[in-house]
């Protein structure tokens, strides 16, 4: 595994990731340059792993008949920029300088819109679920990547689905570990959990 996965500044592409396309996306505002990176949790159906469920939501092919839960979420229009499965492939849906549609109704340290100026992964997991070994091995350097490309994005500025909707979003959940990353990555202000 590299020291960190390069994000191509003139594409919005990580080198190396799988190339999916989200429609579920559009032009960040005038200006704005990703400063946050939020890390979600994602499976589906829910507490199943390995499926095609995740693809089919961000590509907007999900089929409610498929499973019953599909009914409730296929037709809601959403993506994030990358997907991680467990098994560690790494799927990118939106070019890093467009704004994914990940983070939904929520706001980061009284900053609202925070699709407007972040980053969105989604880990192939649920909040009870430790995540995966190969998960890790390709989050550190993807992270160290992403903060590489975009400076302002620090340890202090990575953070779970649920600091930036509280009481809406509990995802990575508990089961993330978050000594484990930070490990990995470029020092910065300690950051208590």
């Amino acid at each position: 595994m590299p020291n960190r996965l390069v994000v191509n500044r003139e594409t919005g592409l990580v080198v190396g990731a799988l190339q999916a396309h989200s429609p579920n996306q559009d032009a960040r505002p005038a200006g704005v340059v990703p400063d946050l990176l939020v890390l979600h949790g994602i499976s589906l159906p829910p507490g199943e792993f390995g499926g095609g469920g995740v693809h089919a939501l961000f590509t907007n092919c999900l089929d409610p008949a498929a499973h019953p839960f599909y009914a409730g979420i296929a037709s809601m229009r959403v993506s994030a920029h990358l997907f991680l499965r467990r098994d560690g492939a790494l799927i990118q849906y939106v070019p890093v300088h467009r704004r994914a549609w990940h983070a939904g109704h929520s706001s980061w340290h009284a900053r609202p819109a925070c699709n407007d100026y972040s980053l969105g992964i989604e880990l192939e997991g649920t909040d009870e679920t430790p995540y995966s070994d190969a998960q890790f091995d390709v989050l550190g350097p993807l992270c160290r990547g992403l903060m590489a490309a975009f400076p302002a994005i620090t340890q202090e500025r990575i953070v779970a689905h649920s600091d930036i909707a509280p009481g809406r979003k509990t995802d990575p959940g508990p089961a993330f570990d978050w000594e484990r990353l930070r490990q990995g990555l470029p020092a910065g202000p300690a950051v208590v959990r």
